[in-house]
């Protein structure tokens, strides 16, 4: 199962080779067994690439937990418990864990030689029980109560347009003038209609919908087409933070947001009793924190100008 998760990992036999110690025929042979003992092909491999069966996915999963079970049994025997040592494995999505995440990740290293991390970037939310996961930083209103969650803050949800975009086009005044505007749109934060809290005394959220001008699936993509000019975006505060600083691009709409979305690291029950686990969280958590609440204050709506006609009369606050 280990030399089957390495090659996993690894993304070839070499690969997995190198991680194990083996020759790649005894990582070939490895594999082998396990899929005669199966009955199943668990790989398709070509002489470039190999690829999952669809039993080849499931049977990875049930490895991976097993195989974080057997490693924790295994510390547990030796003694070894209050020492954190071996691979930690983290998920986030691609923009937080490069952005935020990663550089904390860095600093964990330097200060703990014995662990090892794989840091997972993926735009889907990960099963950390059945993919073997340590820990994740989500950002989203978190629904599984088999998890253990610590809040590292809140992130609000921005409408935003370059000063250029907001001085030559209609004014933004309420989201039904939304319509009116070209939209930057990307898939998790709406490609079709955009919600906002419903007005005051009634219980119904305002649902705005548009056919977006530009689909970008990468938020550096989405900042730069709005900074630029091209139209509106709706984003994650931490994602348009330094461009709200530097006034590249300005918040709008900011009296009808939607309540925040909480950010969480989160592990599965009885991970924190690792060594390796506790001693990120206890690193990562005060960082983290931190982190965010420097960006919030970076996102915070600039008082320095007020777009107030369509042909860019601009007075103070």
């Amino acid at each position: 199962m280990k030399v089957f998760v390495a090659t996993l990992d690894e993304g070839s036999l070499t690969g997995a080779s190198r991680k194990t110690g083996r020759s790649v025929a005894a990582v070939s042979r490895a594999i082998a067994f396990l899929e005669a003992r199966v009955g199943v092909p668990l790989l398709h491999r070509t002489t470039r690439s190999i690829k999952l069966s669809e039993a080849g996915e499931r049977y990875a999963i049930a490895c991976r937990r097993l195989l974080m079970e057997l490693e924790e049994a295994e510390r547990i025997a030796a003694g070894e418990r209050s020492v954190p040592r071996g691979t930690l494995t983290i998920s986030a999505t691609v923009f937080v864990g490069a952005e935020i995440l990663r550089p904390i990740v860095d600093a964990f290293l330097d200060e703990y030689p014995t662990v090892n991390v794989r840091l997972y970037l993926l735009e889907r939310q990960v099963n950390l029980i059945d993919e073997g996961m340590d820990l994740a930083l989500r950002v989203t209103h978190l629904s599984d109560s088999t998890l253990v969650a610590h809040k590292i803050g809140e992130v609000r949800r921005l409408v935003v347009a370059s000063p250029r975009y907001l001085t030559s086009h209609p004014r933004i005044t309420e989201p039904a003038d939304l319509g009116k505007h070209q939209i930057i749109a990307m898939d998790h934060m709406g490609l079709a209609s955009w919600s906002f809290p419903p007005l005051e005394g009634s219980s119904v959220p305002r649902s705005i919908s548009f056919t977006p001008r530009l689909v970008i699936n990468s938020v550096r993509g989405v900042v730069a087409s709005a900074v630029e000019g091209h139209g509106v975006t709706r984003l994650l505060a931490y994602h348009v933070a330094p461009e709200i600083k530097q006034g590249l691009l300005q918040v709008v709409l900011a009296d009808a947001e939607p309540a925040p979305v909480p950010a969480h690291i989160i592990s599965p029950y009885g991970r924190l009793a690792v060594p390796k686990v506790r001693a990120f969280v206890d690193f990562a958590l005060p960082r983290l924190r931190s982190r965010f609440a420097s960006l919030a204050k970076d996102a915070a709506t600039s008082p320095a100008k007020v777009i107030t006609t369509r042909r860019a009369k601009v007075f103070a606050e």
